[in-house]
């Protein structure tokens, strides 16, 4: 029985996957800082050791995209192969390509250029954005700056099927996963499902970049994050983002799921 560290474990995507790779046989171990199955502290380097003792694989997700961490990622993967580990996947973004010098980009180089097995999933905006992150409605509104550009939601479940296959079965090695949803939409039509799903008014404003910056700013979010947040966000506007990715077919052999399929699952189970 294979055993898998997850890093960010408490997350989004790191939730479902460790409940997929327990329900495939692995066992599963989730790295925190607080409250998870072993300490992990990304700037306490004494606890690196301790949390790659016995892993065949490591999942990350990053600390945050505000600063530059590739450093300690390039210690941490130096540590995990000393330990025996055969594999590491990283969960990016497609917004990457967006930001070329910025935190992300620096992590993926990092593991890229380090001693493990890598493997690196590029996701589109999660559609959970629009019930457990930054696009769900406020007072009936979704706020962003985006005007008609179209993005492919993924569904975060994809993803984790998607890194769950790529840790048991070690196929896949050294390359580049992008992930998304089978069709675009504007915000105006995701919004529109949305609503449809939760049995309320939801309505779709566009917004300036200047007052979506300065929203950030009022709740204290790191200027770092401002910048990656709005090159991903201006991929949207741009139209440069709508593109569909094929990543959950090529690992999982099905189609991604839709972005309505994902409403009426999610969404509407909250009505």
């Amino acid at each position: 029985m294979s055993t898998f560290l997850l890093i960010g474990g408490t997350g989004k995507v790191g939730t479902r996957l460790a409940e997929r790779l327990r329900t495939e046989g692995a066992a599963v171990r989730i790295a925190s800082r607080t409250g998870g199955d072993v300490r992990f502290d990304w700037r306490d380097h004494a606890t690196y050791a301790s949390a790659v003792a016995g892993i065949d694989g490591v999942f990350i997700v990053g600390p945050g995209s505000a600063t530059d961490w590739s450093p300690l990622l390039s210690e941490f993967l130096a540590v995990a192969a000393g330990a025996g580990v055969s594999r590491v996947a990283l969960l990016s973004a497609r917004g990457v390509e967006f930001l070329k010098d910025g935190a992300v980009a620096l992590a993926e180089r990092a593991i890229v250029t380090g001693p493990l097995e890598w493997t690196i999933l590029r996701p589109s905006h999660f559609a959970q954005n629009f019930t457990e992150a930054m696009f769900v409605p406020v007072d009936g509104e979704v706020a962003a700056p985006v005007a008609d550009g179209a993005e492919p939601f993924v569904d975060v479940l994809d993803i984790a099927e998607v890194a769950a296959r790529v840790l048991l079965t070690g196929s896949w090695p050294n390359q580049f996963i992008d992930i998304s949803g089978p069709t675009a939409l504007t915000f105006d039509e995701a919004v529109a499902v949305l609503a449809a799903e939760l049995g309320r008014p939801v309505v779709f404003r566009n917004e300036s970049a200047e007052e979506h910056i300065e929203r950030l700013r009022a709740a204290g979010t790191p200027e770092g994050y401002i910048i990656w947040r709005m090159a991903m966000l201006g991929g949207i506007r741009s139209g440069r983002d709508a593109y569909v990715s094929d990543g959950v077919e090529r690992v999982l052999g099905r189609s991604a799921t839709s972005f309505e399929d994902w409403a009426r699952r999610e969404a509407g189970a909250t009505r």
